[in-house]
């Protein structure tokens, strides 16, 4: 383990706290006055702006674990670890294939979440309900993530995040987050958005200060990474046969990445279509941003930094402390560990309107009033940050991931209800209902059966091939929809209304206390 430094923690104490603090302060700045309303606690009225979009977007989509997990890939696998800025890179141009013409037809329609389109679209209140089972299952452990990134930066200081002298710390943290944040919604978002692009700016560039202070320069790095990885039977290149796993890892977590609703929630709350293609084109910026966070693996390598076993996220830290004075580091790893606030209150915020919207007030009270809705999601988002905190206390780190490893596969499971409802409802609701259960239930077997390993090993007649597990089960998800589409519309089983093309609202909602199968 690494050796406690005293002399950093109260630096870092100072950037966590001050941050959650001014979060709080911005949230009491006063807003126009307004009735409580969905569109205006969870999509911050749909009026953020250009600049405000960008650093949300990039500030929700880079998470503190995203930060600290890309140099430990790098650190662990060298090459094959690379395929995060490849995802990265491909999420622009699917970001604005997908986003764009989803704000157009939320606008439109008055849709808040992923599940509404759903609805809208197929009229089916049980499609609609799996769209929202995938969302809260695949966001709680991404959640807990942001929690267990916390705890990195912790570690790299050689503080145990689980000890009872630092657990009250954390949980402080946590409850000046859900003061601030979460009682105005997304607007507070918007403001502390830009406090994470600064502080991982400055990070970033004091870590290559500090790396050209040493005399090191990119170079050395990869010479000596590279020979380091090569002891290991590795290589700063993806290894030989890896083409097709590294291809699909990247489109599928472009997809999933896409369909979370902490990124479709900030993706509706922009002012108009424009704001969020120009906000979308400042993507590569933050990819930028993380090629250097996998360029500092490279340099912990190189460095010969030493973590302990299963714990490669920990290098970027370790090697922030071996090159700052103690006062500094506890300043760079406060600004890692802030970088989990933000996007920790955005999935709360998403999947607390999943929950007042599409589980209560579609199930329990369908005659719940907008301000209702708002008090209970109000109510619900510090309850689910409550859960990731236990969460993340109760489980192992690995087994947080293995979770959220989970998570990929479910969630990717909703692009044919989502993502093709946007172009085409070609599909039968009752088959992509199907097509879900099957994704669902197969790309979760498969996950456990290899050890919770993103990779599947597949044989076709003498060639093996690798592919992303959650992609591997997306494609048979499409091919039952496709397959059950026609038999289903030749058996005259009915479809739901388009409330697209009725160009309406959506759909009344059931009755108090009736469960909907459609």
């Amino acid at each position: 383990m690494l050796s406690p430094s005293g002399g950093s923690f109260p630096f870092f104490c100072l950037v966590v706290t001050g941050v959650a603090v001014a979060a709080w302060a911005l949230s009491r700045l006063r807003d126009p006055g307004e009735l409580p309303h969905p569109a205006g606690w969870t999509l911050a009225r749909r009026d953020v702006g250009l600049g405000g979009t960008a650093v949300l977007l990039g500030g929700t989509v880079y998470t503190a674990y995203t930060v600290i997990a890309v140099p430990g890939l790098t650190y662990a696998t060298g090459g094959f670890g690379l395929y995060a800025l490849t995802y990265t890179l491909l999420l622009t141009p699917a970001a604005l294939i997908v986003l764009p013409r989803l704000h157009k037809a939320a606008r439109r329609h008055g849709l808040v979440t992923a599940a509404d389109l759903a609805l809208a679209r197929h009229g089916s209140h049980a499609l609609s309900l799996a769209v929202v089972i995938s969302g809260l299952l695949a966001t709680m452990p991404y959640l807990a993530l942001q929690v267990i990134g916390l705890g990195a930066a912790l570690r790299g200081m050689g503080i145990d995040p689980t000890s009872p002298r630092v657990i009250p710390g954390i949980l402080l943290v946590f409850t000046l987050l859900t003061a601030g944040f979460l009682p105005r919604g997304l607007r507070v978002c918007v403001r502390v958005a830009a406090f994470k692009a600064v502080l991982m700016a400055t990070l970033l560039t004091v870590a290559l200060i500090l790396l050209l202070r040493h005399g090191t320069g990119g170079g050395w790095v990869f010479d000596e990474a590279g020979q380091r990885l090569a002891a290991r039977g590795m290589s700063l290149a993806p290894p030989a046969g890896t083409g097709t796993a590294y291809i699909t890892l990247a489109l599928g977590s472009v997809l999933a990445q896409l369909m979370y609703p902490q990124v479709l929630t900030v993706a509706l709350a922009a002012r108009c279509t424009d704001t969020l293609r120009r906000a979308t084109l400042a993507l590569p910026l933050w990819t930028i941003a993380l090629g250097v966070f996998a360029y500092l693996g490279f340099a912990a390598l190189a460095y010969g930094i030493e973590t302990p076993a299963g714990h490669a996220e920990l290098a970027a830290p370790a090697l922030l402390r071996r090159l700052a004075a103690p006062w500094l580091a506890g300043l760079l790893l406060g600004g890692l560990a802030v970088a989990a606030l933000l996007p920790a209150a955005v999935m709360a915020i998403g999947m607390a309107t999943l929950v007042a919207r599409n589980i209560y007030t579609e199930y329990f009270n369908p005659t719940a009033t907008p301000k209702h809705e708002v008090r209970v999601a109000r109510f619900a988002a510090p309850v689910i940050i409550s859960g990731a905190l236990v969460f993340s206390f109760l489980l192992q780190p690995q087994d947080a991931v293995n979770l959220h490893l989970l998570g990929g596969v479910w969630i990717i499971q909703t692009v044919p209800a989502v993502g093709c409802a946007l172009y085409t409802r070609w599909f039968h609701h009752r088959a992509l209902l199907v097509g879900w259960a099957i994704g669902m239930t197969t790309g979760t077997a498969l996950t456990v059966a290899h050890g919770f390993d993103s990779v599947v090993t597949l044989e076709f007649g003498h060639t093996h091939l690798s592919f992303y597990v959650a992609f591997v089960a997306l494609v048979l998800n499409l091919i039952a929809a496709a397959l059950l589409t026609p038999l289903l519309d030749r058996a005259g089983v009915m479809r739901g209304p388009d409330t697209f093309a009725a160009r309406g609202g959506l759909p009344r909602r059931g009755s108090r206390f009736a469960f909907r199968v459609d």
